[in-house]
């Protein structure tokens, strides 16, 4: 089979290669999936530039999201069959510990996901355990069912399992043109929320009013936080989706409301941030961090797409072989929506 794998880290996308290894077989209670598609997310950068304190086995092959046939089931395997369409749970603990089954999987000591701790899903053929992967229909196309999967379920993590989401909340949602951005707009308003978001373009900024976001601020014409005030009549945003880290932190606090809530589960500029202590306290914020979802909850983020209540918006789709131009856009941060592989 082809695959796409890094000898060592690199702040390039040179460092990806297009390999030829052997075709995996599945073993007890594994499946093997023929890919069709693999979706990029930002942890792939990170994982092929190296993430200080943890240690890749290498050669390595990154991806988390992926949609694709079933090809072979292993013994004992009862959820799928040969030809059944289906995507791939990007992150999966052990399944029976207390977190795993009081659905806070991610905080399960066995979670892990696929191209981080293993190897993941830009490749022709993976093996994974039956309980990883999802059937789905053939409303979405394979591109559009490899964008869902970790955007989708970290974005219901956010807005609801920490955020509290309701449908009286004002929601700022940084960067709508990321994939992470849109499928949170989309989930914000399917709840009734207003949204605000912040866009880098004029561009982005009517695709982002497209996707049903109320008020878009262009941040490279003026400062965020001064766009928020005035949209809420100086109150500030009750809910704030953030994933950018350091570029925007200090804003942030000028833009929640008091008692206002903000959920972070990145860093793209960067991992350390500094605080004013006193408007934690006296205006009595709550911080919380997110990291992925259960499975419970990615679940109920297939049947929205199902339902067609939420649709993954797709950038562009570049062949598997042409991985490194793939790269190159996402860093670009020319992308509204997903960036996928076609295999």
């Amino acid at each position: 089979m082809k695959a796409i794998r890094f000898n060592h880290h690199g702040d390039s996308p040179d460092v990806l290669k297009l390999v030829e290894l052997p075709d995996p077989k599945p073993g007890l209670g594994e499946v093997l999936v023929s890919l069709k598609a693999a979706g990029l997310n930002h942890l792939d950068i990170w994982v092929r530039n190296g993430l200080p304190g943890v240690k890749l086995p290498l050669p390595h092959i990154p991806g988390s999201d992926g949609s694709g046939v079933v090809t072979e089931v292993g013994a004992g395997v009862t959820n799928v069959k040969p030809g059944d369409r289906v995507i791939l749970s990007p992150g999966m603990g052990c399944g029976t510990c207390e977190k795993c089954t009081g659905n806070w999987d991610s905080l399960c000591d066995a979670y892990h996901l696929l191209g981080l701790q293993v190897d993941g899903t830009y490749c022709e053929k993976i093996v994974v355990a039956a309980r990883r992967v999802l059937k789905v229909s053939e409303k979405l196309s394979f591109e559009e069912w490899a964008a869902s999967p970790l955007v989708f379920l970290t974005a219901w993590h956010m807005l609801h399992t920490h955020g509290g989401l309701k449908s009286t909340d004002r929601v700022l949602i940084h960067a709508a043109g990321s994939g992470i951005g849109q499928a949170a707009i989309q989930l914000a308003r399917l709840a009734g929320a207003e949204v605000i978001t912040t866009v880098g373009s004029d561009e982005k900024a009517a695709k982002a009013k497209a996707l049903g976001a109320q008020t878009v601020i262009n941040y490279r014409k003026a400062g965020f936080a001064q766009g928020v005030l005035d949209a809420t009549g100086g109150k500030g945003v009750d809910l704030l989706f953030e994933h950018i880290g350091p570029e925007t932190w200090t804003e942030n606090l000028k833009c929640l409301a008091k008692g206002g809530r903000m959920v972070t589960c990145g860093a793209t500029s960067g991992p350390k941030i500094e605080m004013d202590l006193r408007f934690l306290y006296m205006r009595q914020y709550t911080i919380k961090g997110a990291y992925m979802g259960s499975h419970a909850e990615l679940l109920e983020v297939v049947r929205l797409l199902e339902a067609g209540r939420v649709k993954p918006v797709v950038d562009s789709v570049f062949p598997l072989d042409r991985v490194r131009d793939a790269h190159a856009h996402m860093e670009s941060r020319g992308n509204f929506g997903k960036i996928v592989l076609k295999i």
